[in-house]
């Protein structure tokens, strides 16, 4: 007889071959075979497609929670329908007038997320760029995140050699009306600049003020004839409340001066007016105009600073109105950097601390002062920067937005 022992010893050894065997077998067939797609996923993947009277938000968290699905791979990515636009529709047709940040926000809650569900389609010229006739979809990947893609180009590029009108350029991201001026135009001044520019010494005609097809006479202006520069109103000073100091000074597009005379004063014809032009009003060498469209974006690092002038000098700041804050390049920020803006917290007495009213009695000078929270009330978007300054627009207001305060990481 076998001993007890030899006989365990023996069945182990069996057993130990016999799993080596099978883990040979699979591993090669894992490598020259591909395998095949278990029949209960694929049922649930064709029971995922939403039904054709289903909204896209519900068709997207019905398709994240298919039965079937893997716990950790839900769990992983965020509910669709916190980032999808509840009324969002499955399809668009991009019109004339249209911007990016308007599709943006009809697509999507947070619409400076665009470029983490815009579908790059590499067939097409210019990827980044939304033509009006372009139809864009709404649709979801495999994962459940949410993806905006280019169905189907408009016929504007199938051929433009064959159109006798002209094509329509791409959308910009934010209305090119509100911010053109500060574009192509030199926006803060320096106090050198001020200081050495040509400067409006008289109107001919003795006029108080002069606007489209009035002539002016220049002072300090070295130019040939047809020279054109840009007349500028200088505006608030923009002092940075960090540390004090002085970042420039808003300037102000008025007009812009086509040289008629050359001399001392010179005679200039002032042409496309954006406002009156008052004397002492500087003319600047036209920056180069800079483009419109450009991808949204969170800023590089961390940003903390403060809304520091009100372009056009208004106490409330509203949707597409521009100011400047006292960040800039060396803070990271780019055009095209999005920026949540919240109303500065100001500061209350607390009456009522210890569970006594200390309101009633005839001083409140024991009160403590308590500092009250910021209160988010909008969204800026970054257009023009500067090394210490920037301007941007305000995209989004739900509330009035004042001169200080606070804009930071979205």
């Amino acid at each position: 007889m076998v001993s007890n022992q030899l006989l365990g010893a023996r069945v182990a050894a069996t057993l130990a071959a016999l799993t080596m065997a099978v883990c040979g077998c699979s591993h090669l067939r894992g490598a020259g075979e591909p395998a095949a797609a278990p029949a209960p996923v694929a049922a649930a993947a064709a029971t995922a497609t939403p039904a054709p009277d289903m909204t896209a938000t519900e068709a997207g968290i019905a398709a994240a929670a298919t039965p079937g699905a893997s716990a950790p791979a839900a769990a992983s990515h965020p509910d669709p329908g916190a980032i999808v636009n509840p009324t969002a529709p499955k399809h668009y047709t991009v019109k004339r007038g249209d911007t990016l940040w308007g599709i943006a926000s009809m697509f999507l809650r947070d619409p400076w997320l665009w470029p983490e569900v815009w579908i790059i389609n590499p067939q097409v010229p210019n990827p980044h760029l939304i033509y009006p006739g372009d139809t864009l979809a709404l649709a979801y990947g495999a994962d459940g995140r949410p993806q905006v893609n280019l169905e189907q180009a408009g016929a504007v590029r199938l051929d433009p050699r064959l159109r006798s009108t002209a094509l329509d350029n791409a959308i910009p991201t934010i209305p090119y009306a509100a911010i053109a001026a500060f574009l192509s135009r030199p926006t803060l001044l320096t106090a050198e600049q001020i200081q050495h520019a040509p400067y409006v010494l008289a109107f001919r005609d003795l006029h108080q003020v002069a606007g489209s097809g009035n002539e002016v006479y220049v002072r300090n202006l070295t130019a040939d004839e047809n020279s054109r520069f840009s007349v500028m109103h200088v505006s608030d000073k923009l002092r940075d409340p960090d540390d004090g100091a002085t970042l420039g000074y808003v300037g102000i597009y008025t007009a812009t001066a086509l040289v008629q005379r050359p001399g001392n004063p010179a005679k200039a014809l002032l042409i496309d007016p954006a406002r009156e032009t008052l004397q002492g009003d500087r003319l600047l060498t036209a920056d180069q105009q800079e483009p419109a469209n450009f991808m949204l974006k969170a800023p590089a690092g961390d940003v903390h600073g403060r809304i520091i002038a009100v372009v056009n000098g208004t106490d409330l700041v509203g949707q597409y109105n521009v100011v400047a804050i006292n960040r800039g390049t060396r803070h990271g920020l780019a055009p095209g950097t999005v920026l949540g803006v919240d109303a500065a917290g100001g500061s209350t007495l607390d009456l009522y601390s210890g569970g006594k009213n200390i309101g009633d009695s005839t001083s409140t000078s024991f009160a403590r002062q308590v500092p009250l929270p910021d209160e988010r009330v909008g969204t800026a978007l970054v257009f023009k920067v500067f090394d210490r300054v920037s301007y941007a627009l305000i995209v989004g207001a739900s509330d009035a937005i004042h001169n200080g305060d606070v804009v930071h990481n979205p």
